[in-house]
């Protein structure tokens, strides 16, 4: 790529998006094409087409998706599904119509089987069941990349797939409803030491930045400090005690997501789908419980309380460890550690309540 090379990052809002926004800036890239919604709905045909079309991009980052937690996949199955087919097929299909010249597409480690062996390779794809939590989501992800393979096979187009572990960071989702684990664990014990400290109007202020889900934010509307404590409370949030889903006892791998724009935009810059092949995993290539996890992140915080942990709730996939050996040998890293990452997206956050 050269630095007025004409990029478009679709999802350029998202975590994901936003964060290769930067890196680009970062390096000089100057020519940097992207899009809002709804003024471009990328599950419409015609609409990504036409765009394409006019706008002629030489080179794509797929960041774009419908994403959420353990409830929201298991919630919006048939949203989860479609949304993200639609999402892959026309932006994969348009690249190859306009004649991009290298697309990259992001994928996510929910791909691979839920008991494959650890840590995960990229020949695991397909070899046995899917974490039914997901599995709506992950077959949209396993099309794509499928997709950009046999566009590739098929035409010659230079399409590569990057499989990320598990992220966070900057311009996460936090919406407790919808969340990832990792953010949805900072803003519990975040709300918890806020009422700790009985500091209401900061609670105000962090719900009116982002919203709580579960059409809990409604409940709010009265003024009185006891109907925000009983709203909190539904949410296993208390001044004493944050509740957490299942055990804490599976095993997470977390990469802070602009190390994943750092190595979105590494290989774009080197390597082509001849040197890749069908997808390349991107992570840390180390992993920690969602106890001890929750564990830093309440540390981090500073609040006192108790953790926990309702086991009636499902835990999913029991480990989830990404094998990295492939990009090593690509000549690429994470940089930023699980603490420094959880410090960077907790000031982040909380700078929103200014």
């Amino acid at each position: 790529m050269k630095n007025n090379s004409k990029i478009y990052i679709a999802g350029h809002t998202g975590l994901v998006g936003s964060a290769i926004v930067r890196k680009l800036k970062e390096k000089g890239y100057t020519n940097l094409l992207t899009k809002d919604y709804p003024s471009l709905d990328l599950s419409r045909q015609n609409d990504v087409e036409e765009f394409f079309l006019k706008e002629k991009p030489e080179y794509v980052y797929l960041a774009a998706a419908r994403v959420g937690g353990i409830l929201a996949n298991n919630t919006y199955k048939a949203d989860f599904i479609y949304d993200n087919l639609a999402i892959a097929m026309n932006v994969i299909h348009s690249a190859y119509k306009s004649g991009v010249k290298k697309l990259l597409n992001l994928g996510s480690s929910c791909i691979y089987p839920k008991l494959a062996p650890q840590p995960l390779k990229e020949e695991y794809l397909l070899n046995g069941y899917l974490e039914p939590t997901n599995e709506p989501y992950a077959i949209a992800k396993i099309a794509a990349i499928k997709l950009c393979r046999y566009f590739n096979e098929q035409y010659g187009a230079n399409f590569i797939s990057l499989m990320p572990t598990n992220l966070y960071g900057q311009n996460d989702n936090f919406n407790l409803e919808t969340a990832h684990v990792l953010p949805s664990l900072i803003r519990k014990f975040y709300l918890a030491e806020l009422l700790a400290e009985k500091k209401y109007d900061l609670i105000r202020k962090d719900i009116s930045q982002f919203r709580l889900g579960f059409n809990l934010d409604v409940e709010l509307k009265k003024e009185n400090d006891e109907s925000i404590i009983l709203v909190l409370n539904k949410l296993g949030i208390s001044a004493e005690a944050v509740t957490l889903w299942g055990t804490g006892s599976p095993f997470r791998e977390f990469l802070y997501v602009d190390d994943l724009a750092d190595a979105a935009v590494y290989l774009m810059e080197n390597y082509d789908y001849k040197d890749i092949g069908e997808l390349v995993n991107v992570g840390t290539g180390v992993d920690s419980t969602i106890r001890d996890i929750a564990m830093t992140i309440k540390n981090v915080v500073g609040f006192s309380g108790e953790i926990k942990w309702d086991s009636s709730k499902p835990d999913g996939t029991p480990k989830k460890l990404l094998d990295v050996s492939r990009l090593s040998k690509l000549n690429w890293k994470a940089k930023i550690s699980l603490e420094d990452g959880i410090r960077r997206a907790i000031d982040w956050y909380t700078s929103r309540q200014i």
